[in-house]
């Protein structure tokens, strides 16, 4: 019997049906397996995250031969592998700020996360693309303490290797701590930094956003940083550049005005060159008015303990400008900046400095002025006037009274002093300048001149006396000595009577010498013979209120 033979078409499409039949169960197998194998991950990872967490644990102390703490560890494949912590700290062989209750960590965070792709877990070293951190807070320990932090840092290497491409870091705490007496924690507040290339032996790149607390402002910065010398911190390179804008001055008590700066720096972190400039468009302090202020400086800081050196600073405002050297210390009680300047104006109006420093307007005085002083700043909560010293010496060569009070009685006197009564009672069209002379200090917001010499054709003056920056202090007292004899200060019957008593005032060469004050307030000022022959006497004298003879 002869057996049927299969065509070989028939035997193509037999195997396509039983292969399209095979290939859902083949589906549902790997689907099967890839559930059950994210289930496994899943299980593993679950109950691998106390055994990571104690192995990061291990690792960190191994490197830095000292206590670690972390309190969670979270490991997730939602998308990728992402891992979270919170309560990092690592701790060193001391506490590194002992103003601090408790012993402080070397190191800590309050959160931080990554993520990265399964195939990077295959890479060595492993590597990240980004690690975010918040609240991270450096405790750099006092200079003392460093060569321990070195030797510590230096030991075992750790047993998970691990690149980062960039280290994001959120609300960061730099503070470098002393041991000097009176000097506070050196503290940066960081609001946002980004780190990038890090790598072992290599500067780091970052950009930073600072917190200014006084004045209060955010610092804008970019730079480079390191590589960092563990046992030589302040041998560490650093350069970059900042922007500091829309600052307010008005956070410092006493002074107001919007401020921004820009500017570049570079060195190592224990001397710190900086170039820049500042702007301040409505400076004001609180007892004078608003003038437009811009600065360049240069200045060396110290980036371990926040020490900054003037050299130097100049600065301009109106038709003045001032060259200031000096020091800003820190100091701890009261906390804040001692500031120390020597400063010189070569270029300035009277009228400027008495702009910015007084509320009378028009100031009292115009003219060209030369001055030398020392100015002092403590830091504390009083106006900047209350706790602003000075002590110096000024020179104006031909100044004018802006009160015709004032410029008419010195304009009356130098006529009558040089024995031209007539032309005085004609009240001539003339404007003496003044040139006035001393030493002066200034505490507590009140001018004492210990010595000024006052002059105008005809007339020298030797003065001392106070006046205050609220104008309500006016008190001088001095002597004048005139040219002309009191005879021939005066015309008429006057002049006659007067020829008797020339002598009692004819003294030391002069042709009159008198006894003199003004007193009262800047605006009302007062002029009178110091009859009393002193400042207590005077003022309760009534006597010595009379004007000078004419």
């Amino acid at each position: 019997m002869a057996l049927p033979v299969a065509k070989s078409g028939d035997g193509l499409q037999l195997v396509q049906e039983k292969g399209r039949r095979r290939w859902p169960w083949i589906v549902a197998a790997l689907l099967v397996l890839w559930i059950g194998a994210l289930l496994e991950i899943r299980h593993v990872i679950s109950d691998a995250e106390p055994i990571l967490r104690a192995r990061v644990i291990e690792t960190l102390a191994a490197r830095f031969k000292t206590k670690v703490e972390l309190a969670e560890l979270d490991v997730s494949l939602s998308n990728g592998l992402e891992v979270s912590g919170k309560g990092l700290k690592i701790f060193g062989p001391t506490d590194p700020n002992p103003t601090e209750p408790g012993v402080q960590p070397l190191i800590g965070a309050q959160e931080f996360r990554f993520r990265t792709g399964m195939f990077d877990l295959l890479r060595w070293p492993m590597h990240l693309d980004t690690v975010h951190v918040v609240g991270m807070t450096l405790n750099i320990p006092p200079k003392e303490d460093r060569p321990r932090v070195a030797a510590m840092s230096r030991g075992q290497k750790g047993k998970i290797a691990i690149t980062v491409d960039t280290f994001v870091c959120d609300d960061t705490a730099l503070i470098i701590n002393t041991r000097k007496p009176g000097k506070a924690p050196l503290e940066f507040k960081i609001s946002h930094l980004v780190m990038k290339e890090i790598g072992p032996g290599q500067p780091l790149k970052f950009e930073a956003t600072l917190v200014n607390p006084k004045p209060v402002g955010n610092i804008q910065s970019a730079g480079t940083f390191g590589p960092f010398r563990e046992d030589q911190p302040g041998d560490t390179p650093v350069q970059g550049n900042y922007s500091f804008t829309h600052a307010d001055l008005g956070t410092l008590k006493g002074i107001s005005g919007i401020l921004s700066s820009t500017g570049n720096y570079r060195g190592v972190l224990a001397k710190i060159e900086v170039e820049g400039s500042t702007d301040t468009p409505d400076f004001r302090i609180a007892t004078g008015g608003p003038v437009g202020l811009h600065t360049d400086f240069h200045a060396i800081v110290d980036g371990t303990d926040g020490d900054t050196y003037l050299e130097p600073v100049k600065a301009r405002f109106l038709h003045s400008t001032l060259t200031a050297n000096g020091k800003v210390v820190r100091v701890k009680d009261p906390p804040g900046h001692d500031i120390e300047l020597d400063v010189v104006l070569d270029q300035a109006r009277v009228e400027d400095l008495l702009r910015l420093g007084v509320k009378t307007d028009p100031p009292v005085m115009r003219g060209e002025i030369q001055m030398k002083t020392r100015m002092s700043l403590m830091p504390g909560p009083a106006d900047v006037a209350d706790r602003l010293k000075l002590e110096g010496t000024f020179h104006i060569p031909a100044g004018q009274f802006s009160n015709e009070k004032i410029q008419d009685r010195i304009d009356d006197l130098s006529l009558r002093s040089q024995g031209k009564p007539k032309l005085a009672e004609e009240h001539a069209d003339v404007v003496v300048p003044s040139d006035l002379e001393g030493s002066f200090n200034l505490d507590q917001g009140l001018f004492t001149f210990s010595q000024l010499h006052f002059s105008v054709p005809g007339t020298n003056a030797e003065v001392t006396g106070q006046y205050s920056l609220d104008g309500n202090v006016f008190d001088f007292h001095g002597k004048l000595k005139l040219e002309a004899k009191l005879s021939q200060m005066t015309t008429g019957w006057k002049s006659v009577l007067l020829k008797a008593v020339d002598p009692l005032f004819h003294k030391d060469g002069a042709g009159t010498e008198v006894p003199f004050k003004v007193t009262g307030t800047r605006s009302e000022p007062h002029f009178g013979l110091d009859l009393g022959g002193g400042k207590g006497e005077a003022t309760q004298n009534p006597a010595s209120e009379s004007s000078p003879p004419h």
